[in-house]
């Protein structure tokens, strides 16, 4: 396909696709519906998931990257017994490791599925709301500035010049004496 820019009345591009061989849903001719049935779909819900680095944007680098040492430290000339610190620092990593894998095995999946609700609420408000309200408001307060534009040129400038006039007539002096 290549895109056709179109201009609306109101000056608003958009894009429309224009395809020699028919609508891509309902191919006209035997050679283009033999094309598209040889193609893979692929669906772009079921991508590939990088299980090494689960946090490819970094999300949580400054909020829960917690290490032992970042929670409990103990300062020069106030040391426990190694041991304790050793048994300490494991307990510690091993009960937080195992306790976010039982939390994430419990409540992973219903959480992603609020949140997936709720960004899909989110996104549905954006398109289907918000964006058209900007839109309509930004159509509307431009018909009525230019009403308020017109207003202002016929009442008030005829008023502002002749006030300047009156006003670019005064000369000040200043001076000093001693």
């Amino acid at each position: 396909s290549r895109p056709r820019s179109l201009c609306s009345p109101q000056g608003f591009l958009y894009t429309a696709p224009v395809r020699d061989q028919g609508n891509i849903y309902k191919p006209n001719n035997k050679m283009m519906a033999d094309e598209l049935s040889e193609k893979a779909v692929h669906d772009v819900h079921t991508k590939e998931i990088d299980l090494v680095n689960r946090d490819p944007k970094h999300l949580n680098d400054d909020v829960v990257k917690i290490d032992f040492e970042d929670v409990i430290a103990e300062p020069e000339g106030t040391h426990s017994f190694d041991g304790i610190w050793k048994a300490s620092f494991t307990t510690f990593t091993v009960t937080k490791y195992w306790f976010y894998r039982l939390l994430s095995a419990i409540f992973g999946i219903p959480m992603a599925l609020i949140w997936g609700i709720y960004f899909a609420i989110l996104s549905f408000l954006h398109i289907w709301a918000v964006v058209p309200c900007i839109r309509s408001y930004l159509i509307e307060i431009q018909c009525i500035s230019r009403v308020y534009s017109i207003c202002i040129h016929t009442f008030c400038d005829p008023l502002f010049e002749a006030i300047g006039k009156v006003f670019s007539s005064i000369r000040a002096t200043v001076r000093k004496e001693i």
